[in-house]
């Protein structure tokens, strides 16, 4: 029965492949920010009312989305499949005929992710499979996964808390990310997968002064200057096999060439693979930005802001999910990869619910025998890493996403996903 659903949802998710790619595309030429996805939303929630799910619930943290699919069988289980929908404030370069022409673009790849779990509540819901499930599946489209305006809440914490997932509780949360490894290969790893991550915004005073006369002010640039070059010591404290990274992305001076400023704002990210290192990292982060400001005559203030838990997939869920992963994308294509500091808030559903995530490659790349990282192809369109401008997927791998959510949620429901863990 079980294998027969199988090629039932594969057959399926072929037939809607072309649909998923379409959405795939109008996504990405219309990408916005996060927090203000209320265009993605609304085709989100309308494509789902279209595929007859139970229910469809909208306005969740800001712009989030909740389907709501109760089997035709009875079970206690409930499957999350978690998709992100917000872009980023990047320029679009991929190069295709479908690129988005604004200021933003969906250089992470989050256009694909929902589309890909459309796809997959799309083949879901249809009654030939629908009859047979046993059990729940939620589909869930979060907004804001990279991160809402400083002075907003949002993402997949405001979303626990507003209740979405109160009733049902999922049993299992799964999700994957769009990567530069080689197209429809599917990369895992237990333990710490992606790291836990917080922004900083640390802002320097002094006093203002004419550029002639610095003697008549404090000048913060200077402690500035000495606050980056000690932030890029910083690694040096923690353990070197717990890797961590402090990184100042952004500058804010209020002035001009001839005016020394007051106050100069530096915005940046504290990423530790290991989540235990991360208030050691935030206590040196503020003690020498403290004492190098005060160094200067100036004073520095750290805001630790928007904390981000690690992606740790347990070895059991791993384990059991292998046999669902290399049914799908093939035995030879499923392959342990090397953890990330990059981040992702679907921490907070695993970590609260059990579950795991993935990797999917869309690019033209191979693995690189000696290294096991990817590698550019001989006259494929290269590799380019996700928040770049030329970030790029093919469209030719949505089909593997597509049938990764489908069987990830049937194989759960019947049991055959981590059954062992629900019942100890």
């Amino acid at each position: 029965m079980t294998h027969g659903v199988h090629e039932e949802l594969d057959k399926l998710c072929d037939e809607g492949i072309e649909q998923v790619i379409g959405w795939r595309r109008h996504l990405h030429r219309n990408p916005e920010l996060p927090n203000r996805e209320a265009a993605t939303a609304r085709l989100v929630a309308r494509e789902l009312t279209g595929f007859g799910l139970d229910e469809v619930r909208t306005g969740i943290a800001g712009h989030g989305v909740v389907g709501v699919l109760r089997g035709g069988r009875p079970g206690d289980r409930v499957a999350a499949l978690r998709a992100d929908m917000d872009a980023l404030p990047v320029p679009d370069r991929c190069g295709a005929d479908f690129a988005a022409t604004g200021a933003a673009s969906h250089a992470c790849g989050h256009d694909c992710h929902t589309a890909m779990l459309l796809g997959a509540a799309r083949a879901l819901a249809d009654v030939r499979v629908r009859e047979r499930l046993p059990g729940t599946v939620l589909f869930v489209f979060q907004p804001a996964e990279e991160g809402p305006p400083v002075d907003e809440e949002g993402g997949a914490r405001l979303m626990v808390a507003e209740g979405a997932f109160a009733d049902p509780v999922p049993t299992m949360a799964f999700g994957m990310h769009v990567t530069p490894h080689p197209k429809g290969w599917v990369g895992y790893k237990s333990g710490p997968m992606y790291g836990a991550s917080c922004l900083v915004r640390v802002a320097v005073t002094g006093k203002q002064a004419h550029a002639s006369s610095p003697w008549h002010g404090v000048d913060p640039m200077p402690a500035v200057g000495a606050l980056l070059t000690g932030i890029g010591q910083l690694y040096r404290q923690v353990s070197a096999f717990s890797p961590v990274t402090v990184s100042i992305g952004h500058i804010e001076d209020v002035g001009r060439f001839n005016v020394i400023g007051e106050t100069v704002t530096l915005w940046g990210t504290i990423r530790c693979a290991e989540e235990r290192d991360m208030p050691e990292v935030k206590r040196r982060l503020t003690a020498l930005a403290e004492h190098t400001a005060e160094a200067y005559g100036a004073s520095a203030t750290v805001e630790l802001l928007q904390d981000v838990p690690a992606v740790h997939n347990d070895a059991a869920w791993v384990e059991d999910a292998l046999p669902t992963l290399r049914r799908v994308a093939g035995a030879d294509r499923v392959v342990e990869v090397g953890g990330t500091l990059g981040y992702d808030d679907v921490s907070e559903l695993i970590t609260r619910f059990g579950g795991l995530y993935v990797m999917l490659g869309v690019q033209d790349t191979a693995l690189d025998p000696a290294s096991g990282e990817p590698a550019p192809v001989p006259g494929g369109r290269g590799l380019v890493g996700n928040h770049h401008p030329g970030f790029y997927a093919d469209d030719d791998t949505l089909i593997t996403g597509v049938r990764l959510h489908a069987h990830a949620a049937y194989d759960h429901l019947a049991g055959s996903l981590v059954t062992r863990l629900l019942t100890r």
